[in-house]
C-alpha cells in the first residue's frame, strides 16, 4: 500500500541561540535559529524532494509559533505539532569553538517538547510513513518517553523502517546510566542507525571504529545499516559484510557544525528510500557517504540548521567539482 509520507520524525523542536558578534555596547549577540534534530532531518529531506511529517510539542509562545512557521516554510507537514499552554518552548544556547564544534546550554526544566503524551501521538502520521525517525531527547523524561515508545511500536506494526540517532546531550540526562539504557532501547528498535564517534565509544567502550561497530552489530542484530560519523575526519558505513569509509570534505569556511549530523542522516534516509536495505554493495555505500558528507559540509558553512539546509543542486555541484 502506498504511504502518504516518506519520513515521519518525532521529537524536539527548539530554538538554537548561536553567537553572532557583539553590540555597540560590547554585549554578546545571539541569533535565534529554529532547530531540533528530528525536524532538521526532515528539512533536508524536503530539499531532496521527499514528503515528511513531524510529531512533537512546542510552547504556545512566540518561539513555538516561529518553529511551526519555519517547519511549514520548509515544506514539512506540521499537523502533528501541538502547542502546550503551560510549558514554554525549549531553548538552547550554543557556544562555538574556533574549529566550529559546539557547547550547549539548555533551558528545558521542563520544556514543551517533554510534554508530549502517548495519547497525543497521531497514529496516522506514524503508520502512514515509509520511515519513522527519532532520537534520544524524546527519551530523557516522561511523558514524551512513553510517547516515543508508542510511536516506535506503531511504526513497527505498520511495517515502517525505523531510524535512530542517539544524539547524546549529557546535560539533559539525570545520570549517564539512564542515557545508556535509553540509547540501548533505541538501538534495539532500529533498522538504520546514525551514531557519532563519541556515542559509539560511550556505548561500546571502543575507540576503534571497526571494533565498536562490530560490538554494536553483535549486540543489536536488528540493525541493517550502521553509519558512524567521525566529525571532520569523515564517515563509515557498515551493512552486512560491507564496510566503507569516506573522508570528509575539508574545504574551509566552516562557521559552525550545528545540523551537520542531521543533514548527513537525512541524506542516508533519502538513499534508503531510493535503494532499500537489501543487497547494498560497497559502491552503493560509497555513493551514499559521499553525498551525505558533501551535504553535511555545506550546512557547516552557515549558521543554524533548518533554514541552512543545502539545495540538492549545490550538493551535486560540490561532488562534481571533487569527483
Amino acid at each position: 500500500m502506498e504511504k502518504k509520507y516518506d519520513v515521519t520524525a518525532l521529537g524536539e523542536m527548539l530554538i538554537d541561540f548561536t553567537e553572532n558578534g557583539v553590540s555597540d555596547q560590547g554585549n554578546g549577540l545571539f541569533e535565534a535559529n529554529p532547530g531540533g534534530a528530528p525536524c532538521n532531518v526532515l528539512a533536508m529531506l524536503q530539499k531532496l524532494g521527499r514528503k515528511t511529517a513531524f510529531v512533537g510539542k512546542v510552547g504556545d509562545d512566540p518561539f513555538g509559533r516561529l518553529l511551526r512557521r519555519t517547519g511549514e516554510e520548509a515544506g514539512v507537514d506540521m499537523g502533528g505539532l501541538l502547542a502546550d499552554k503551560q510549558v514554554h518552548t525549549t531553548l538552547a544556547f550554543v557556544q562555538t569553538a574556533p574549529d566550529g564544534d559546539r557547547d550547549f546550554s539548555f533551558y528545558r526544566g521542563p520544556g514543551a517538547d517533554m510534554m508530549l503524551t502517548p495519547e497525543e501521538v497521531s497514529e496516522t502520521y506514524v503508520a502512514d510513513a515509509r520511515i519513522f525517525h527519532f532520537g534520544t531527547l524524546s527519551l530523557t523524561d516522561e511523558p514524551v518517553r512513553a510517547a516515543t515508545v508508542k510511536a516506535a511500536a506503531l511504526a513497527r506494526r505498520a511495517g515502517a523502517i525505523v531510524s535512530f540517532d542517539p544524539n547524546l546531550r549529557p546535560p539533559l540526562w539525570k545520570d549517564m546510566y539512564a542515557a545508556r539504557a535509553m540509547i540501548s532501547w533505541g538501538l534495539a528498535q532500529a533498522d538504520v542507525v546514525k551514531i557519532a564517534d563519541n556515542e559509539l565509544e560511550f556505548m561500546t567502550g571502543e575507540t576503534d571504529f571497526d571494533a565498536g561497530a562490530a560490538k554494536l552489530l553483535a549486540d543489536y542484530p536488528n540493525i541493517r545499516l550502521l553509519n558512524v560519523t567521525a566529525g571532520s575526519e569523515g564517515s563509515y558505513a557498515y551493512c552486512g559484510a560491507q564496510r566503507v569509509f569516506q573522508p570528509a570534505f575539508k574545504l574551509g569556511g566552516t562557521v559552525e557544525t550545528t545540523g551537520a549530523g542531521d543533514t548527513f542522516c537525512a541524506c542516508v534516509l533519502h538513499f534508503v528510500l531510493e535503494r532499500g536495505l537489501e543487497g547494498l554493495t560497497a559502491a552503493d555505500l560509497t555513493e551514499m557517504l559521499r553525498f551525505a558528507n558533501a551535504a553535511a559540509y555545506l550546512v557547516t558553512t552557515k549558521k543554524g540548521a533548518i533554514r541552512s539546509m543545502p539545495e540538492r543542486a549545490a550538493v551535486e555541484e560540490l561532488l562534481a567539482a571533487h569527483a
